[in-house]
């Protein structure tokens, strides 16, 4: 059945309130543990996601979240932050059994969003990223246990977002300095660096991307559960590669609703997805199989924009059943 989703973050700063917001708008569809980017450093989603790293603290320097020695004040503002998410949502998902997914930034995003303690971003350090990919890998573990521990009946979605993958693997990350560009990652060590932290969540999966030009074949390499793109900036290349996925069994999560809310009419919506998916040759029976999503997060955006934006995801979704249903 075609359901509805969000990317992860959400408006303001009160994690209570995003979760009954999620909770009620993603009634029957596929709910999330929301990240809150207006609550400041550690709120933020590589901030957020390096407080998961095993034996890997960070701080907070001007140009971003650091590798350190030993945990300090900023590493405590993140556990804190992340003891106060994991306490709600204990209690607003309390008897939950359907899906619930978790966000964390992939491992080539975090490492091109972490800087060496000498001033430079992990990935041009093939040691320092592999330990940064093992202990993510780790943490993620680690965390998916405890939020099962937390809501026990859950089937838990683990969502890799990886926004800094295509510059990762273009050479276009800029130095240090600024002046010049960090050299591209081979992609098969990307590859082997993605599929590594996907393994450490045994369910389903999904990969986060919304470049306009997502890389799309070693995504699908990584054999996630799902990719989740931004299909209002894809081309033709991109919507085939898209069809290749769903004949191999990959999961759409369709980033088709846009986030300032300029149309949530779901017939519009709808024909968005329908008639690019015409056009490669895909049944729209296999539109059963999509999770409708907005096309980033709404972090950021004003409430009522937030929630109008999920409710025209969830109606999207129901428009799309229907057409999936002849």
């Amino acid at each position: 059945m075609t359901t509805a989703s969000g990317i992860g973050s959400w408006p303001g700063t009160s994690i209570r309130d995003a979760l009954a917001q999620v909770r009620e708008l993603l009634d029957g569809h596929l709910p999330y543990l929301p990240e809150l980017p207006d609550r400041g450093p550690g709120g933020d989603l590589v901030g957020r996601s390096a407080g998961l790293l095993v034996e890997l603290p960070v701080d907070l320097q001007p140009m971003g979240w650091r590798l350190v020695d030993r945990p300090g004040r900023d590493g405590g503002r993140i556990a804190a932050l992340w003891r106060e998410d994991l306490d709600e949502l204990a209690e607003a998902f309390d008897g939950h059994t359907g899906p619930l997914k978790l966000q964390v930034a992939g491992p080539w995003t975090l490492a091109a969003s972490i800087w060496l303690p000498r001033g430079e971003r992990a990935v041009v350090d093939e040691g320092a990223t592999r330990d940064l990919i093992a202990s993510l890998a780790q943490g993620v573990r680690e965390h998916v246990a405890t939020v099962r521990s937390l809501v026990p009946d859950a089937e838990i979605v683990l969502q890799l977002d990886e926004p800094s993958l295509p510059a990762v693997l273009d050479g276009r990350l800029p130095t240090a300095s600024g002046f010049g560009r960090l050299p591209a990652v081979d992609p098969q060590v990307a590859l082997a660096g993605l599929r590594e932290v996907l393994a450490a969540h045994e369910g389903l999966t999904v990969v986060h991307c919304c470049a306009a030009r997502p890389p799309l074949p070693l995504l699908r390499s990584a054999e996630p559960s799902a990719l989740s793109v931004d299909c209002t900036l894809l081309g033709p290349r991109g919507w085939e590669g898209l069809a290749v996925a769903a004949e191999s069994g990959i999961r759409l999560h369709a980033g088709v609703v846009p986030t300032d809310g300029s149309r949530t009419r779901a017939a519009d919506l709808a024909d968005a997805l329908v008639d690019p998916w015409r056009r490669v040759g895909m049944p729209l029976s296999s539109l059963a199989d999509v999770v409708v999503t907005p096309t980033c997060g709404l972090g950021g955006r004003p409430p009522e924009k937030a929630r109008a934006v999920q409710r025209a995801a969830v109606e999207t979704a129901s428009e799309l059943a229907e057409r999936a249903a002849g």
